[in-house]
């Protein structure tokens, strides 16, 4: 009996390929496209009309960079989605 059989058998149950079950964003990810570019307007509108308070900035920038870490997520699964 060979002294490396361990060694085989860990690397032939490494190479199966685990299948990830389909997220929310993976799933819906029109909808989640559509939120995005919603937080993105929202947070322009508050930048431009209600920026003279810290608070409403502070909601603005949070918005705008929830919204396009967001539409970029959501465009990047949906182009994946479209090639196959």
């Amino acid at each position: 009996m060979p002294t490396n059989k361990h060694k085989r058998k860990a690397s032939a149950q490494s190479k199966t390929k685990r299948v990830r079950p389909p997220g929310l964003i993976t799933t819906h990810a029109k909808f989640f496209l559509g939120v995005g570019v919603f937080f993105i307007a929202i947070s322009i509108y508050l930048l431009i009309f209600k920026a003279h308070d810290n608070a409403m900035f502070g909601l603005a920038m949070l918005a705008l960079i929830s919204g396009v870490v967001l539409t970029i997520s959501a465009k990047m699964v949906s182009t994946k989605n479209n090639k196959n």
